[in-house]
């Protein structure tokens, strides 16, 4: 059921891309949304104020082994999210979700296969995928 949101999803970015058709308008608009993205977090936590930015070196003690390390370490957030926020924060998700598919349909690529291998990636590896 999952494939097929995600194919049919795919399938309806490619029937709707029209103005941006070109892959050099679709890299860039992927790179502009990434963009858009960064800036409604950094948005929720100066105009808003709603989550709060607490970027600190992140205390990891010495005994920490990869089993437990997650429960030292923080996304380095406080608060939660307004709604105003949360909604454009989602729009400018979905609109850099249809860029990367939009990217893999100009590439032949499809996005629910690289989204299994990536995952089956994680699975295999688990805290050493991303090391």
């Amino acid at each position: 059921m999952k494939e097929i949101i995600i194919d049919e999803f795919q399938d309806a970015v490619h029937d709707s891309l029209i103005r941006h058709r070109s892959i050099l308008d679709i890299i860039t608009k992927l790179s502009e949304s990434n963009s858009r993205i960064n800036r409604a977090v950094a948005k929720a936590a100066t105009n808003h104020g709603c989550i709060k930015v607490v970027a600190t070196k992140q205390n990891i003690p010495e005994d920490a082994s990869l089993d437990n390390i997650t429960e030292f370490l923080s996304y380095q957030i406080e608060g939660k999210l307004c709604d105003n926020c949360r909604e454009i924060l989602e729009t400018e998700i979905g609109n850099n979700i249809y860029y990367l598919a939009a990217l893999c349909n100009a590439m032949e690529l499809n996005l629910f296969d690289i989204i299994i291998r990536q995952n089956e990636k994680i699975e295999t590896l688990g805290k050493f995928s991303m090391l």
